[in-house]
Parts: C-alpha cells; structure tokens; sequence
C-alpha cells in the first residue's frame, strides 16, 4: 500500500515536472515573462521614487499622496472601454510593441519638462503609461489565449503573479535606492530605458496572424457586442460583481499605506518599503505553491479564498499598532493574494472565446478601476473625516461581500465544459 501511493507521488510529481518544461519551451511565455521583467522594473521604480518624491515636495500632504494613485487609475478607468475593443480589432503583438515605445518615447518627454519646467509634471508619467496599458494589457490577454493550450491557463497565471510577488520584494528596495541615491531625473529614464527593454523583448513574440487586424466593421457595435457577451454569461457578471466591490475595497485603503507606517506604527516613510517587501515575499510563495496544485482547485474556491482571507488581513494591518503583527497580517494576505489574481483571470480567459477577451477585459476593468478610482479620489478627504482604522475596516467589509458574490457559482464546473458552453453562445 505505501509502495503504491509513492510511486503515485513520483509520476504526479514526474507529470507536473514535465508540464512546467513544456509550458516554458513556449516562445510566447519566454518573450513575454522577459518582457514583463522589464516592465516591473519601470513600475517599481516609477511607483515609489514619484511617491517618495510628491511627499518630498508637499511635506507629505495626504491630498497629493492621493493624486499619484488618481493619476495611475483615472485612465485605466476612461481607457479600458476603447483599449479592450481596439485590442480585438488590431495585431496584439504590434500593438504590444508600439504601446511600449510611445510609453518610453512619453516618459522622456516628461522628464525634459520636469528638468526645463514644473516639477508637478512628474503625474504625467504616470498617467501618460496608465493610458497606453489599456491597450496593451489586453492584447497579451488575447495571445495568451492563442497561444498557451487550455490545461495551462492557470498555471501561467499562477506564474505570472509569482513575476508580481518578485518584485513585490525586490521593488521597493530598487525604487527607493534609484530615487535616494540618484534622484528623480535619474529615475525616470530608468523607467524610460525599461519601456525600451520590454519593446525589445516583444519583438520575440511569434508573428501576428495576417487577418487579425479588422478595420471594416463597426466599433459601435462591437463595443455593444462585448456588453452583451458579458451580460448572459452567468460567470463573468458574478465576476464583474466582485470586481466593483474589490475596486472599492482597494480604492478605501490604496493611498493610505503610508499612513499606516507614519501613523499607526510610528515609523518614517521609507519603512513602507518593508510592509511591500514581506507582502511580496508571501506572494512569491502563494504563487509558486499554486502552480503546483493549479490543477486541483477550480478558479472560483481559488477567487473566494483570496477574497476572505484579504478581508480578515486588511481589517487586522488597519487595527494593529506592532510592527510585528502588522507584518503577519501582511504576509498572510500576501500568502493568499495570487488565488484572487489566478482566479479572477483563469476564469476570464476560460469562459470568453478569443475574439471577445479583448472587450470582456475592456468591461470588467472599468468596473474594478471605476470604483477604485472614485474611492481613492475621495480617500484624502475620507481621512480626515474618520479614523483610519474605520476606513481598513470598510475595506475588509466590501472584500467580504466580493467573496459572498462567488457562492452562486462556487459549486459550478467552470472548465471546460463551460468554456465549450460559452463558445455556442
């Protein structure tokens, strides 16, 4: 009896082995994890020498601190409806690639006005990249879907949050030390040399089809299509439910993360940097724990358990005072986060077939970065109205009642059954 389940152990052992070789000797996924590499390393730096900077400028003015988070989010919100329609109209490798180069060619120009003019020019950086995403990120949604076989969808969603958790660890540390030691200048054009980076790794991605770019036809009717395809199917409406309901639950705390270290536990600023860096760390172990049992779990449990464990840890960072405790909570939501993000996008790309991934993400996103936005507009404002351990403990709230909007599909077999379902509609 015990020979026979370990040799079960070593041929699933010997499979899932096997499988992660193969899912790496795609081309697709080695040129767009490298060129992913180098786009964290231009957000990282962007995210934390802008922060660091503006609270530099503004004596740590919390309305500021908020306009960052505005400027990134905004767009996304006013975009994503125009991005994820054009990403199925066009090449998605050629739009990839001209999106990164006029993100580069962009920041460049930001910083000879910062140099030459108005220090505030820094929220165009920004702004101007959050813009150009909107395009970009569902173009590589839609090749993935093309080009990695169904089997694998969560595995390469749980591998790329692992990338995220990476540099959830290794970012702060490198924002902080490019804008501390060299300054904002500096900074940017290290944001601006990995925008190239990534439009140079892009070039590696397999050709487009020649008859992907569609011009003839009404963009009206296919932004109303992709609406509609949303709204009858069962699975992606709950989805957008939690999507508005985690969008508010982010935009209550995103811009108060800082505060918690200054306020809560009375540390300087740059200690943030070390609350990112054990998040990260507990996301980089989730992720690679999920790529291997990826298989085991249906995305929906994998969405839910993110979704409660992050309502428990947010209340817990929002209501502790010890470091100590402050970084459990975080590496415990960290632990679970990458099950929300594998979840959400597993599910995404399992129930939409290919030539509307492009609109179901141009739908979905505006519901999480539209109520995001408005709720980070508001979050300076909100502070000083009440406590900051009420606004955590708000957001732990709309992240349990994200996880209660799944219990209607909790039990369904979103495979590929209902994959095949969603091709007949």
């Amino acid at each position: 009896m015990g020979s026979r389940y370990i040799c079960a152990r070593r041929r699933e052992k010997s499979t899932l082995t096997q499988g992660t070789a193969a899912f790496f000797r795609n081309r697709f996924i080695r040129a767009i994890l490298l060129s992913g590499i180098f786009l964290q390393v231009g957000i990282w730096v962007r995210n934390f020498a802008i922060l660091l900077f503006v609270m530099e400028r503004t004596n740590n003015n919390p309305f500021a601190v908020s306009l960052i988070s505005v400027a990134e989010f905004t767009p996304i919100f006013l975009f994503s409806f125009i991005g994820g329609t054009y990403a199925d109209r066009w090449r998605p490798k050629r739009t990839m690639v001209l999106c990164d180069l006029l993100s580069a060619l962009s920041v460049f120009m930001v910083l000879l006005t910062i140099i030459f003019g108005t220090w505030e020019a820094v929220f165009l950086v920004t702004f101007i990249s959050a813009i150009l995403s909107q395009f970009s990120q569902p173009s590589a949604m839609k090749l993935f879907k093309v080009h990695v076989p169904m089997e694998q969808i969560q595995m390469g969603m749980a591998m790329f949050q692992t990338l995220m958790a990476i540099f959830m660890i290794i970012g702060p540390l490198l924002g902080t030390f490019v804008f501390q030691r060299f300054g904002i200048h500096v900074a940017i054009s290290v944001m601006g040399v990995a925008f190239l980076l990534s439009a140079g790794a892009l070039t590696f991605l397999p050709p487009d089809k020649k008859d992907c770019d569609r011009h003839d036809s009404d963009f009206t009717r296919e932004l109303a299509d992709g609406f509609r395809y949303v709204w009858h199917n069962k699975v992606l409406t709950a989805l957008g439910g939690v999507f508005v309901t985690a969008g508010l639950a982010v935009g209550v705390i995103q811009p108060l993360g800082i505060f918690v270290v200054i306020e809560r536990l009375g540390l300087p600023k740059e200690n943030l940097q070390w609350l990112m860096m054990v998040n990260g760390a507990a996301m980089l172990v989730g992720g690679g724990a999920i790529i291997g049992f990826s298989k085991k779990i249906a995305a929906q449990k994998l969405l839910a358990t993110g979704l409660l464990v992050s309502a428990v840890s947010v209340v817990g960072v929002g209501l502790s005072t010890s470091l100590i405790i402050t970084l459990c909570f975080q590496f415990f939501n960290g632990l679970f986060f990458p099950c929300i993000h594998t979840g959400i996008n597993t599910l995404i790309l399992n129930m939409t077939k290919e030539e509307f991934v492009g609109r179901v993400n141009g739908v979905l996103n505006p519901m999480f970065m539209g109520a995001m936005v408005i709720m980070m507009s508001l979050a300076g404002w909100l502070k000083t109205r009440f406590s900051l351990v009420g606004m955590y403990e708000m957001s732990g709230i709309m992240f349990f009642v994200g996880m209660l909007l799944i219990v209607p599909i909790f039990n369904m077999n979103v495979s590929q059954r209902l994959y095949k379902t969603a091709d007949k509609e």
